[in-house]
């Protein structure tokens, strides 16, 4: 199995949490024929001022709209309170310290994540709040926090947002394919299942036939 994809997205974006169906999809109906990989993009990196209210109304604003356009469940009420602070690192960096503990949680994690953040309310800012949802994945929880706090977890979450930066890529989700030095798009920004299907059968139809 040579052929690679890369998806890129972040925990606390609404736009992959609306995709999170059509990439489980992909991985299941494709998981013989192509390896793919998460790179974490940071959407809010290290924020450190509480979301002011008119961004907090723009930011519902999407979340109604990825709801409407994918039927993705979110909790309105009370989401985003007042003081919160959004600053999608931690949870980006729990995805990479979990995969440097074991690879195989890497999306499911990314999912636990997701739904805390957009159904649950709950605050994965919080390393804490980060740590049960491993822990219910069933890993260790005391390795994760060793490794979520290590300097090596924080140097290579960096690594995956400068390594989206260098792909070109300025939102999420993103679907990059790599046959190549330089990867080819496959999606930019959300689209259906069917869509990304006809675009990985022509890219892999593309390959055979070159190979």
């Amino acid at each position: 199995m040579n052929a690679r994809c890369w998806y890129i997205a972040d925990p606390m974006c609404s736009w992959c949490w609306g995709f999170s169906p059509v990439i489980e999809a992909i991985r299941h109906e494709y998981g013989d024929r192509l390896k793919i990989g998460l790179i974490v993009g940071g959407l809010r990196p290290g924020t450190t001022e509480p979301i002011a209210l008119e961004k907090r109304a723009e930011i519902l604003h999407h979340w109604h709209n990825v709801q409407r356009m994918t039927g993705q469940p979110f909790k309105f009420s009370g989401a985003l309170p007042q003081g919160f602070i959004y600053d999608t690192e931690p949870a980006c960096r729990a995805i990479v310290s979990a995969s440097l503990i074991d690879s195989a949680h890497t999306f499911s994690l990314l999912a636990a994540i997701q739904h805390a953040f957009y159904v649950e309310q709950a605050n994965v800012t919080q390393p804490d709040v980060l740590t049960q949802l491993v822990a219910e994945l069933g890993m260790p929880a005391a390795q994760f926090s060793q490794v979520f706090a290590s300097d090596a977890a924080k140097r290579h979450t960096q690594d995956h947002f400068h390594q989206a930066i260098r792909w070109g890529v300025r939102g999420f989700p993103a679907i990059l394919a790599q046959d190549a030095p330089v990867p080819q798009f496959l999606s930019k920004g959300y689209c259906t299942l069917e869509v990304l299907r006809q675009r990985i059968d022509a890219w892999l139809n593309a390959g055979i036939s070159h190979s």
